[in-house]
């Protein structure tokens, strides 16, 4: 899968979840600043992407996620490893 793939599929799960405009989402968007996502609204999205692209992201990696680029970059990085 490319990121750009990657990036559209997470973008969807955004615009679903936080009633975002998808036009609007972009790799810099930030979770707490930009969509005002607290912490269980932030695990519930970690567990929908693990769920979606069959990949486990640890607790302490997701604490590294900040920007929807961030999110893209890491599951670019071990779609493979869930294959």
């Amino acid at each position: 899968m490319t990121k750009a793939e990657i990036f559209d599929k997470i973008a969807d799960i955004i615009a679903d979840r936080f009633e975002t405009d998808r036009d609007a989402i972009n790799e810099q968007l930030n979770f707490k600043q930009d969509l005002d996502a607290d912490s269980i609204d932030f695990v519930e999205f970690v567990l929908e992407l693990e769920d979606t692209f069959g990949a486990e992201i640890s607790d302490e990696d997701a604490e590294k996620l900040n920007t929807i680029g961030e999110v893209v970059d890491y599951i670019d990085a071990h779609q493979n490893q869930a294959e």
